[in-house]
């Protein structure tokens, strides 16, 4: 972006902002001659530039001055009004569109470099035969043994059709492999996984995002589950950011009658000047019970979901409070392939409650770190807990809630604790399952595979770790200096061990998804969420009465 391009981008934002409404009010009192005007903004601001270009002492980048500006200017707004440069913008349309142009594999940093989780089937990387475990070294010739995960991520997408050259290390592999990759597409599903737990009970990882394809791929995997004899659901809504409303209603219309208020809209521009209440749709509405599962890193759409499950006492909240964003942003694109969203008017639940956390003061930085919580997920960083905001409201299920506070949970529940010592177990649990499928673990030559084999779920008898490969696993991991870890630290830690153990041998074997469901059947929110079905069935029940 030219320093011409950035003062038109500058422009387009200010005549917005001052003949729009977009950014707030003027200035109430003003003279003639210290008014407000778009082209007094835009003249300052290239001023501002003239005097940097004339006298700054080194290189200018007026993209990223540019870019920096706007962003500012959003920032000083709300937090969730934003700036989106071209590379930004365009995958804010694919995250959107259920796909994404790039290789096709799963990836984690580990210790000393990105490594390959799982790949996705039928894609690119699969294709080329990348395999779990592949680390990667080089990317289009530059050093890639530092980079981030998204750094990795965002090297290997682009434009389809395009090539990526990639070097990588593999386990048993004398010398790095050299692999040209011919950029596809890559599908980016909502559900990321489902499969039955124990009594009847369905569990649907609802973690991806509200896409164009959300509504539909729930409907698949709720008819699949029935068909296994699902009687009761666990909808996973945790580290959910939300996307895309109208498949939030449609969520919704899955569980709630017709004709029922999911989410009110209040603004102050024209799109919004009064409130609007957007309605389930009807359709296939399901009558088991149902409990969904929320915690700081469900956001928006995910909040809109639980707060009107729970608003209707549909079903039960299990888990931590929600992140709390109840601002409706409108997407404004902007010249050359940039963009911005701009908060048009905030969200409540069907009852009255206003979504969004308070966010007036703090650093942005607090704001998004405000709910991550401590080490067991559940409560603020912060040290007291957020006041009630506006008039207490009673639900149907008869619990009483306050605005302002996103969606606190029915039934609270810690999160598994992820300790520096597990950390560095589950660390060691990669490595040596990248030794060991790759043939290299004397005496266990029989578990050495080719690829994944691209299941996505596993059996009980599947990967169960006996005596003699803990004890492989534990000299292993003794032996390597670079973990961190001695023989005491796996006393209190047997268990937890031997968890992730054979979470990482089912996802070399099988999938990412096929791990991640040996993580879920040892959660202890998944489980206390099990726990709380007879309680969503009574709730259930109760409406069913009241009909």
């Amino acid at each position: 972006m030219s320093k011409k391009l950035g003062i038109i981008a500058i422009l387009l934002v200010i005549v917005g902002a001052v003949f729009g409404g977009l950014f707030g009010r003027l200035p109430i009192e003003s003279s003639a001659d210290t008014a407000l005007t778009p082209e007094k903004v835009v003249a300052d601001y290239r001023e501002a530039l003239d005097v940097i270009d004339n006298n700054y002492v080194g290189p200018i980048d007026h993209e990223k001055v540019t870019e920096s500006s706007i962003q500012s200017m959003l920032f000083t707004l709300d937090p969730h009004s934003s700036f989106f440069t071209r590379d930004e913008f365009r995958k804010l349309y694919e995250d959107q569109s259920s796909q994404f142009y790039g290789i096709g594999v799963s990836i984690l940093r580990h210790r000393d470099a990105v490594y390959v989780q799982s790949v996705i089937p039928n894609t690119p990387a699969d294709k080329a035969g990348l395999r779990y475990g592949d680390k990667f070294l080089v990317i289009e010739g530059k050093d890639a043994t530092e980079y981030s995960s998204a750094e990795v991520s965002k090297n290997v997408r682009g434009m389809r059709g395009t090539p990526v050259n990639i070097k990588i290390g593999r386990a048993g592999s004398d010398k790095p492999l050299d692999f040209t990759i011919v950029r596809g597409g890559v599908p980016l599903p909502s559900i990321r996984n489902y499969f039955m737990l124990k009594d009847g009970v369905g569990y649907v990882g609802f973690t991806g995002g509200f896409q164009e394809t959300s509504a539909d791929e729930l409907d698949r995997a709720i008819a699949d589950l029935k068909e296994q004899g699902m009687q009761s659901l666990v909808l996973d809504l945790r580290g959910n950011p939300g996307g895309l409303l109208p498949q939030a209603i449609e969520v919704v219309s899955r569980f709630v009658p017709s004709s029922q208020t999911v989410v009110s809209v209040k603004g102050r521009s024209s799109r919004y000047a009064k409130s609007q209440e957007l309605l389930t749709v009807g359709g296939n509405t399901q009558d088991f019970p149902l409990v969904v599962m929320i915690d700081g890193g469900s956001a928006s759409a995910s909040e809109i979901v639980a707060g009107a499950i729970q608003d209707y006492g549909r079903g039960l909240i299990v888990g931590g409070d929600s992140f709390g964003k109840g601002l409706v942003q409108r997407v404004f694109p902007l010249p050359y392939g940039t963009g911005l969203t701009l908060t048009t008017a905030r969200y409540y639940t069907p009852f009255g409650r206003s979504l969004q956390r308070d966010y007036s003061s703090g650093s942005i930085y607090d704001y998004y770190t405000h709910h991550t919580g401590d080490e067991d997920g559940t409560t603020p960083t912060t040290d007291a807990k957020p006041k009630p905001a506006g008039s207490p409201v009673a639900t149907a299920g008869g619990r009483v809630f306050y605005g302002g506070r996103g969606i606190e949970p029915d039934v609270r529940v810690p999160a598994l604790a992820f300790t520096p010592l597990r950390f560095r177990i589950k660390e060691a649990a990669f490595f040596f399952v990248r030794q060991l499928i790759a043939g290299q673990i004397k005496g266990f030559e029989n578990y050495k595979i080719d690829k994944q084999n691209y299941k996505q779920t596993v059996q009980p008898s599947d990967f169960q770790i006996n005596d003699k490969l803990f004890e492989a696993f534990r000299a292993f991991t003794i032996k390597d200096k670079e973990s961190g870890l001695a023989a005491e630290n796996f006393n209190s830690q047997t268990d937890y061990a031997k968890s992730r153990l054979r979470e990482e041998l089912a996802t070399a074997n099988n999938s990412s998804e096929a791990g991640q469901q040996v993580f879920i059947e040892t959660d202890p929110q998944v489980l206390k969420a099990v726990e709380a079905i007879p309680d969503a069935k009574k709730l259930l029940g109760s409406i069913m009465a009241n009909k």
